[in-house]
């Protein structure tokens, strides 16, 4: 909402075009608009071509589960074909808490956002910061090697996961975050188990099974949840697939911190060229 340059009315902030058009501001000569075009053209490959190298790195591992695995859902798996339920004991939740992002400064803990996990990557700063007088139960601090997943979003996004796959301190899950709790000697490996999810045919699957009056907003019961088939290869094969998708996920680790680099230049020149020191 623009209210320095307008006339505000009830219910509408009006822009004051006469006011606009008598704006001033520094034109560099054409020469040099050119110039600075060409740096932040130049930083803007550089993203462009970063983003490219992760994209392929996901059709990557995508291909690792389907040489080793072949398409779970075509019918034809030569795996024993489970459910949710024979692996997983229960799901745990967080809770709803009130946050007010003026707490961020003081705050110990944090509660995950939905958008934590669509991405199918963990990404804690996607947070909110809880009160400080908040005292939460053990149970619904992240930890690393959790699956998680989100129980309620956009028929989209519904039953999307993430593995968290290094050490947290202070995250929280929310009521619409669930941490799959494995069965005693249970013979499978999450890493397995959350490629499996990730996969197109079974985010279908998952998003057939929720409900939800609204187009908006869906959500799967647990119940259904645990009925989700899964075809359950060998340990020792799905071993075999972690170690070679862990090895994947250094080098995309690695591509994504250079990514978050290159982002970071990419606004800093912008900023320098607006003040007139690029």
């Amino acid at each position: 909402m623009i209210r320095s340059f307008g006339r505000r009315t009830t219910n509408i902030s009006n822009l004051n075009l006469d006011r606009c058009r008598r704006l001033t501001f520094r034109l560099p000569p054409l020469e040099e608009q050119r110039r600075i075009a060409a740096i932040l053209d130049a930083a803007d490959e550089l993203r462009a071509k970063r983003r490219g190298s992760l994209s392929l790195l996901d059709s990557l591992t995508e291909s690792i589960f389907v040489d080793m695995f072949g398409d779970p859902l075509s019918g034809g798996s030569q795996w024993h074909v489970g459910c949710i339920g024979d692996l997983v004991e229960r799901f745990e939740a967080g809770k709803s808490v009130d946050t007010n992002e003026a707490d961020a400064a003081v705050a110990r803990y944090r509660v995950l956002k939905v958008s934590a996990i669509t991405s199918g990557r963990y990404r804690g700063e996607e947070s909110k910061p809880v009160p400080p007088a908040y005292e939460p139960p053990q149970e619904h601090f992240v930890r690393r090697g959790d699956l998680l997943f989100s129980r309620a979003n956009t028929e989209a996004l519904v039953g999307a996961s993430a593995l968290v796959d290094e050490d947290r301190s202070g995250e929280l899950l929310s009521d619409k975050l669930w941490r799959f709790v494995w069965r005693d000697n249970v013979q499978v490996v999450p890493l397995y188990v959350w490629s499996y999810l990730q996969r197109s045919g079974t985010r279908r699957a998952i998003g057939s099974l929720a409900t939800g009056t609204s187009g908006s907003m869906k959500n799967i019961s647990q119940a259904k949840l645990m009925t989700v088939p899964i075809p359950v290869p060998p340990l020792s094969l799905q071993l075999e697939f972690a170690d070679r998708r862990s090895q994947a996920a250094v080098v995309t680790r690695s591509g994504t911190t250079s990514l978050h680099a290159f982002d970071s230049l990419f606004s800093s020149l912008q900023h320098r060229a607006f003040r007139g020191e690029l």
